[in-house]
């Protein structure tokens, strides 16, 4: 998995009910203007780092008007999680639809019903993203 560190948003950072990432990924028009998910799909990947705790956490992609992620809210992606799934280690892609229209800055919110959870996201595309590898028992005796 490939991580660009300028690209990360939250690194084991502990959130709470309502908690925006630490940074922000600024979209601004440069010259050339960014222009986001043009070619391969962008996304964030999100890696759990300390387990939830008390109730299932939402995961959304937001975009807004200013770096701090507090102006001028758009959500652009929202998916619940059960907590019995977030476990130390879990990780998850949110894809951003393409042509989706977003605010100068964009990150990442949770919304959990109580307690916390330490997460670590960045921005990517799914090809650069990849699960942890998984082994399964072999089927045979020695």
């Amino acid at each position: 998995m490939f991580i660009d560190a300028l690209l990360k948003v939250s690194s084991a950072q502990a959130m709470g009910a309502g908690a925006v990432s630490t940074n922000s990924i600024d979209l601004a028009l440069l010259t050339p203007g960014r222009q986001v998910g043009t070619g391969e799909a962008l996304g964030f990947g999100i890696n759990v780092d300390v387990a939830a705790t008390v109730a299932a956490t939402d995961f959304e992609i937001i975009s807004a008007t200013d770096a701090a992620l507090t102006a001028g809210i758009l959500s652009h992606v929202k998916v619940t999680i059960p907590l019995a799934t977030l476990v130390a280690g879990y990780q998850l892609f949110l894809p951003l639809p393409q042509g989706t229209p977003t605010q100068r800055y964009m990150g990442i919110r949770t919304t959990t019903a109580g307690g916390t959870i330490t997460i670590s996201a960045w921005l990517s595309t799914h090809s650069m993203f990849s699960l942890a590898q998984r082994y399964y028992a072999k089927n045979y005796v020695v």
